[in-house]
């Protein structure tokens, strides 16, 4: 595992500390190996920052890329006592074909003191696209509940605005009247236009892949935020990444249990109940999750992959003064992996049999 060096001027921290909720960076140095970098770092997340493990945001100045990123994250997973749920749901979606940060554990110092291992995972935006060779694009992340690609609120209250709920990422203000007209487009098309018209704007196959990926490991926030729209500049099409997986397989974001069946087969946001409405997107859905069903979101698949990460996080655990985790607490958690899969994977099935035979109204 990698160790991460943070030096830092006391005055810096300081200032950090005085407001925890303030997004202003402040400047530092991160050492990686015989590596050193000019960065600049600041608190990053929402309910993490009153925690005693904080995240972190680093934005390299110079270099100004390392490893092609401008930008990485260091997130604490403060309430996840395997460290591993964020990353096994990003790795989850890689495997089933949705663009997904990528990340590796680090364990990382701040002037010579351990905070303990903490999961690094890229940074969604220009950089990331180019990394991937994947076409130029705006990105815009969805960050909090009023993102559900409705005219309304969650709590039923008429938007001020569209585009409440997202912050531009990467791109112009035009982008962000095209997502206006997008949500527009999705609340007031006619069934009928609805059906020829948003495969024109959405790659309808992707974000069926999403929605399988948030269904399966069950995040509950997924669906109206905790996520970033790309639109890739070569076929003008939204696609959709995941971002802050840590409530899944079997926990909510504060670590405590879910039962396996809290989320419905089809998740919920607007866009999603309008694709559902029409039979070929129901079949589309049906052959993508049942394909993942059988192929990825197995025990036989998952066990070594969960296992795999579990051990190698184990020789570092003692090195970690905020977590309590042990060799003997990960087994257990795994079990309660292992029971999610076991029997989200069984209602999945179950509630696919009936779904398909549902016809559009």
């Amino acid at each position: 595992m990698l160790k991460y060096d943070i030096l830092i001027n006391p005055k810096w921290l300081r200032k950090l500390e005085k407001d925890i909720w303030n997004d202003e960076l402040v400047p530092a140095e991160l050492k990686i190996g015989e590596n050193r970098y000019s960065i600049k770092l600041s608190y990053r997340g929402n309910v993490i920052r009153d925690k005693k493990k904080r995240s972190y945001r680093i934005v390299f100045q110079k270099p100004y890329k390392v490893n092609g990123a401008h930008e990485i994250h260091l997130n604490a997973e403060f309430s996840d006592v395997s460290l591993s749920r964020n990353k096994l749901s990003l790795d989850f979606f890689d495997r089933i074909g949705v663009i997904s940060p990528r990340s590796q554990h680090v364990l990382l110092y701040i002037n010579g003191y351990s905070k303990g291992i903490y999961l690094e995972i890229e940074s969604f935006d220009q950089y990331l696209l180019a990394k991937r060779k994947l076409p130029d694009g705006a990105i815009i992340y969805a960050t909090n509940n009023r993102a559900n690609f409705s005219l309304l609120t969650k709590k039923k209250e008429m938007k001020k605005r569209l585009d409440q709920g997202y912050t531009l990422k990467y791109g112009d203000q035009e982008d962000i009247h095209d997502l206006q007209n997008f949500i527009a487009m999705i609340n007031t098309l006619s069934n009928e236009d609805f059906e020829k018209i948003i495969p024109q704007v959405l790659d309808v196959e992707k974000y069926l892949r999403w929605v399988s990926g948030a269904v399966c490991v069950q995040n509950y926030d997924g669906f109206i935020h905790n996520y970033a729209l790309y639109k890739n500049g070569k076929t003008g099409l939204y696609e959709i990444s995941p971002w802050d997986y840590d409530g899944t397989w079997g926990r909510n974001l504060h670590g405590r249990k879910l039962d396996y069946d809290y989320v419905p087969l089809t998740g919920y946001n607007t866009l999603s109940a309008r694709l559902f409405h029409f039979p070929r997107f129901r079949n589309q859905y049906n052959d993508i999750l049942t394909n993942i069903l059988v192929n990825d979101f197995t025990l036989d698949v998952q066990r070594p992959v969960i296992n795999d990460l579990f051990d190698s996080l184990k020789p570092h655990m003692r090195l970690d003064p905020f977590i309590n985790s042990t060799a003997e607490s990960l087994e257990q958690e795994k079990k309660v992996y292992f029971n999610f899969i076991k029997k989200r994977n069984a209602f999945l099935k179950k509630e696919l049999s009936s779904f398909i035979k549902v016809k559009s109204i």
